[in-house]
């Protein structure tokens, strides 16, 4: 499945509606039916944690992650088609349950991509060919269903394995290699 397969015939079918899952539209349909449609963001569970945490009184960092989070949710999301993954809605499930309830529910507010064979097969290439570590199955399979999904772009904090200059050229390499164009990645 290319960008160019994944496209709908009329954007207005699931876009009233978060029931299900469905592929985002390819570039060259975004401006069809009289209307431009918003670039896709697939938000990774990082934002949604900081968006929905207790403000950070000690780290600095933290806190300064919070407030641009909280901003960007504020004031520019409104600009995107915003979704998630079944992958987003597990890990926002672990830990506490007051936060896990805080952060599902922002994500009850996106379209949810399904994760298919295709992103499965994406990201166990992204494991063996690229330096995303194995034990980084759940952000290769953020990054890869971002990507067979046609996502413009994919918003996170990870750092560690996603945000990640060094790891993600031979991602973008990878992904290019297998027929899919890798989001364009970006902190809140």
């Amino acid at each position: 499945m290319s960008r160019i397969e994944t496209g709908r015939s009329d954007p207005s079918d699931s876009a009233a509606s978060n029931e299900g899952t469905y592929t985002a539209l390819s570039p060259e349909d975004r401006i069809r039916y009289g209307r431009t449609v918003k670039p896709t963001v697939y938000v990774e569970n990082s934002v949604i944690s900081y968006l929905t945490a207790r403000r950070a009184q000690k780290n600095v960092r933290v806190a300064g992650h919070q407030d641009v989070t909280r901003d960007w949710w504020a004031n520019k999301r409104h600009s995107f088609d915003l979704y998630a993954s079944a992958v987003v809605v597990e890990e926002a499930q672990d830990g506490d349950a007051t936060a896990a309830a805080a952060r599902l529910e922002v994500i009850a507010e996106l379209t949810l991509l399904e994760v298919t064979q295709e992103a499965r097969d994406l990201a166990a290439v992204l494991l063996l060919e690229t330096q995303l570590p194995t034990k980084a199955t759940a952000d290769a399979l953020h990054i890869a269903t971002a990507a067979v999904h046609g996502m413009d772009y994919l918003i996170t904090w990870n750092c560690k394995h996603i945000a990640n200059a060094v790891i993600f050229r031979s991602v973008e390499r990878a992904c290019r290699e297998h027929g899919y164009e890798p989001p364009v990645l970006c902190h809140a």
